[in-house]
């Protein structure tokens, strides 16, 4: 099959994936992987490469709810984190989405006894995220929301909380250049972000965005995922 053909389907396996993971956080269920194993029988591997771009938010519901996952999910992310190993000399944001995935296994894999040891693999760099410009930092994090969840801390997320007004333009610039997974993405690290300012109207915006980008899933995502821990945040 040609590269284009391959890409195509391989959008389609994320959209699928997103999908799913969208039903689990409206319904506090389980994660179904609808189809995605046979994708991966006809395609050979073409669904770990779909669960690798959709990275540790494969399993977010069992995350914020938390519920055990599927074992079928569960294996295919595990064969995921095993077979996409970042290199040396990934991007940044390559080596954090992959330590990710390695702290939602260790979370969430059953073989392992007792609390998750989240410090387990050392933290990739985040020191390029301190001086970045606000548009860069919005565009990077929302590369990075499956990192951001109520009650978890590690470099980006500190990096973040440190510049809630700058993540908030970053939102309202993704706005008005339609981008709505940047949107969406941004708006997921906002609603765990103290001193976001209240002229943001962060709700009515979230409801915007889900609105106008909704029909793409990967954006669906991370409004439900947003609502859900803002939810969650109003009744601690």
């Amino acid at each position: 099959m040609d590269q284009s053909g391959t890409s195509a389907l391989l959008q389609g396996a994320v959209q699928d994936i997103a999908s799913d993971v969208v039903s689990a956080l409206r319904g506090g269920d389980h994660v179904r992987m609808s189809g995605t194993m046979a994708v991966d029988d006809i395609e050979g591997g073409l669904s770990l490469a779909a669960v690798r771009v959709l990275g540790a938010d494969l399993l977010l519901p069992h995350v914020l709810f938390p519920t055990p996952p599927a074992p079928e999910a569960l294996a295919v992310f595990r064969r995921t984190v095993e077979a996409f190993p970042p290199r040396p000399d990934a991007a940044p944001t390559v080596l954090w989405s992959h330590w990710a995935m390695r702290r939602t296994l260790r979370r969430l894999d059953s073989p392992l006894n007792g609390p998750p040891a989240v410090d387990a693999d050392p933290q990739p760099d985040a020191g390029w995220l301190d001086d970045a410009p606000w548009q860069t930092l919005t565009h990077q994090l929302a590369v990075l929301a499956p990192l951001a969840l109520p009650g978890e801390d590690c470099a980006v997320t500190r990096a973040a909380r440190r510049r809630p007004v700058d993540v908030s333009r970053g939102f309202v610039r993704a706005v008005r250049r339609r981008d709505w997974q940047q949107a969406a993405g941004a708006g997921r690290w906002l609603t765990l972000l103290d001193g976001v300012p209240d002229t943001l109207g962060l709700e009515t915006g979230l409801d915007f965005v889900e609105l106008m980008g909704g029909s793409d899933p990967r954006v669906a995502l991370q409004v439900q995922a947003a609502r859900v821990m803002r939810a969650a945040g109003a009744l601690v």
